[in-house]
């Protein structure tokens, strides 16, 4: 339910990152509501994930396709695996990854107490165990795992601040805990495990897939799918809502440029062309230029490596 709050309360409650705080976010959150929280990556919508009324307020808040799934976020191991099977493979990526920015996606458990809606009927679940301490405390005081997606409307951009959940979702949700800035400031990396050994990075993040490798091994018989078997698999997504041309080595009249390294452009994602920096800044001054005057957005060449890739992804799906 959303509408959790008072009738006299304005909405959506800001509520502080302490621990009071997170006892009144779990009660919202136990009672059906909507709570925006913070993690390591973006900021969450999070509800209940064993409940239908629950997670069909999500998809009602974001304006979300009930075809795009929805990432379960669990406090540890043991929470993963009444949800979903766990082969060795997956101990081995959870025990070098979590709790973090690594979602995996996994064969779902028969019987797992989770609304059919999360998975979008797919035999799969994404499951994730954040390290954000605000997140992890939540789903510790719900005792429930958390569906919770990007706190925006769905294709758009995706906060970081507390304000940007306002913004985009307004009285759409029952309360936002302020726990500031998201410090990865990318979505997490999602991978599919496959039958036989093979695995799939279906969304590039904060984890690059050599990091993979190094605890996987390069996949046997790479197996691709090209179905929607997780968030962030659209080709249009992360949209500012206007125009936006990337390798900008300068700004055109009437683009506001976002600069990287030695291009300053009118805002830089890292003067330094430290990616991780402009990982962080990237949605932050995405919505910037959103909000300018100019009509067009240019952003400036992003290195293809490391973080670089999960932040030309997002750029690639911002401009289609």
């Amino acid at each position: 339910m959303t509408g959790a709050t008072s009738d006299h309360a304005p909405r959506p409650e800001i509520i502080a990152a302490d621990a009071a705080g997170i006892a009144q976010a779990a009660a919202l959150l136990r009672d059906g509501g909507l709570v925006a929280v913070p993690t390591e990556t973006v900021y969450g919508l999070a509800a209940r994930a064993d409940r239908d009324a629950s997670v069909a307020a999500i998809y009602r808040a974001k304006g979300r396709p009930s075809f795009n799934p929805l990432i379960v976020h669990v406090v540890d191991v043991e929470s993963a695996g009444a949800i979903a099977v766990l082969d060795e493979r997956a101990e081995r990526l959870a025990a070098a990854f979590w709790p973090g920015a690594l979602t995996m996606v996994l064969p779902l458990r028969p019987g797992a107490n989770i609304a059919a809606a999360v998975t979008a009927g797919l035999s799969t679940v994404a499951l994730r165990c954040p390290a954000h301490p605000v997140m992890r405390d939540l789903i510790a005081a719900c005792g429930l795992p958390l569906a919770a997606p990007s706190a925006n409307r769905s294709g758009g951009v995706s906060p970081t601040r507390a304000a940007h959940v306002v913004a985009s979702l307004g009285e759409g949700v029952d309360a936002v805990i302020d726990g500031g800035a998201c410090e990865a400031g990318l979505e997490s990396t999602i991978i599919a495990l496959r039958e036989g050994g093979s695995w799939q990075v279906l969304r590039p993040g904060p984890i690059p897939a050599s990091a993979i490798e190094a605890v996987l091994g390069q996949p046997d018989d790479p197996v691709v799918s090209t179905q929607i078997e997780a968030p962030g698999q659209l080709a249009s997504h992360y949209a500012p809502g206007k125009p936006v041309r990337l390798e900008a080595q300068s700004a055109e009249p009437g683009e506001f440029h976002i600069g990287f390294g030695p291009i300053a452009g009118d805002v830089t994602l890292s003067a330094t062309g430290d990616l991780v920096e402009a990982a962080a800044r990237l949605y932050a001054l995405l919505h910037q230029a959103a909000a300018a005057p100019q009509p067009r957005i240019a952003i400036a060449p992003i290195p293809e490596e490391a973080v670089g890739a999960a932040i030309n992804d997002r750029l690639r799906r911002a401009a289609a």
